[in-house]
């Protein structure tokens, strides 16, 4: 069962949700992110699936996806890949947009995602930190459920992770 924290860290304007997995290694988180089929099934929170119409896993990389409500309504993110340093980091730039992944300008600005990996002494886990411009961008993101939802987002991992031993 994955064990997921966060930390909002005003000063630095960051916020960082951490999942860690026993009995896993960081070669297989790893591909929860650079296989695309993976991604989908755990990167919407429940009740929102993501759909990557675009996942150049590559720098440089363009991912365009959308997550779609109970209601069918869409929302669009991208994903700019500046830094793939496997099995050990992601730096992606990241944003609201599009159905082609133009920027929306009507919703916060893009920011900085960092992805790292690494072992832990029962598996291994990932930290996901989004680093802001401004406490407002900080703020205006958690209050749209931002922590929550990839709190949930993460939740769904376990499922994923639980076909390998299955196939096993």
């Amino acid at each position: 069962m994955a064990h997921i924290s966060s930390v909002k860290d005003t000063e630095a304007l960051t916020l960082t949700v951490t999942a860690e997995f026993d009995g896993q290694t960081v070669e297989r988180l790893w591909r929860l992110w650079a296989d695309r089929e993976q991604l989908q099934r755990w990167w919407g929170p429940p009740g929102w699936p993501a759909t990557f119409t675009r996942h150049d896993f590559d720098v440089p990389g363009t991912s365009i996806y959308f997550m779609q409500g109970p209601e069918g309504d869409r929302h669009y993110g991208w994903w700019r890949f500046h830094e793939i340093a496997m099995p050990e980091r992601l730096r992606i730039e990241d944003g609201f947009g599009d159905a082609e992944g133009n920027p929306d300008p009507e919703m916060p600005e893009s920011g900085e995602m960092i992805v790292d990996f690494e072992p832990t002494d029962a598996g291994a886990r990932f930290s996901i930190r989004s680093v802001f411009s401004s406490l407002e961008q900080l703020d205006a993101l958690i209050e749209m459920g931002q922590e929550e939802g990839m709190k949930l987002a993460l939740g769904q991992v376990d499922e994923i992770l639980a076909e390998d031993a299955q196939v096993r």
